[in-house]
């Protein structure tokens, strides 16, 4: 069994609200400019919407992906055979892993404007990381990527 080029991506994008404020911001800076003319202030309305818009972007570029048998989560790179079950977590379940639930120790890929989330056991015996938190707008679809890759690297289904 082939696992294909790209079976799951997400990029865990900004809401539309945040564009908004990225304007606002640039809104503020223009008045902080007024008493100084016009030009200060145009240059503060563009300054402001391009820095606060950059940092919004920025901070909504972060991707998940599992690709040729690795998880990919940010700066992580896991591979599939050291994960192990993957629990879909509504937006209350989710929550409580964030905050009362959570473990010092585990990896956590947090974007607060998402409500739903993967949590998914780490096998590998040298990783002292319990598990990884993973917020996703699908995590159906993620989970079953998982399960998919896994099976293909597994050594059983390679026989």
């Amino acid at each position: 069994m082939q696992l294909p080029a790209q079976p799951y991506e997400e990029r865990l994008t900004a809401p539309r609200s945040w564009w908004l404020i990225s304007f606002l911001i640039g809104v503020s800076c223009a008045l902080i400019l007024f008493p100084f003319g016009t030009l200060p202030m145009l240059g503060g309305l563009v300054g402001g919407t391009a820095v606060a818009a950059v940092v919004a972007s920025s901070y909504g570029s972060l991707r998940i992906r599992v690709v040729g048998g690795s998880l990919i989560a940010g700066e992580a790179k896991v591979p599939v055979t050291a994960l192990g079950d993957a629990e879909i977590l509504d937006a209350e379940e989710a929550r409580a892993w964030r905050t009362y639930k959570a473990d010092t120790r585990a990896f956590l890929l947090l974007r607060a404007y998402i409500p739903t989330a993967l949590r998914v056991e780490v096998t590998d015996p040298q990783d002292p990381t319990p598990y990884l938190y993973l917020s996703t707008r699908e995590p159906e679809r993620l989970a079953e990527a998982l399960r998919a890759a896994r099976a293909a690297t597994s050594p059983e289904t390679a026989a």
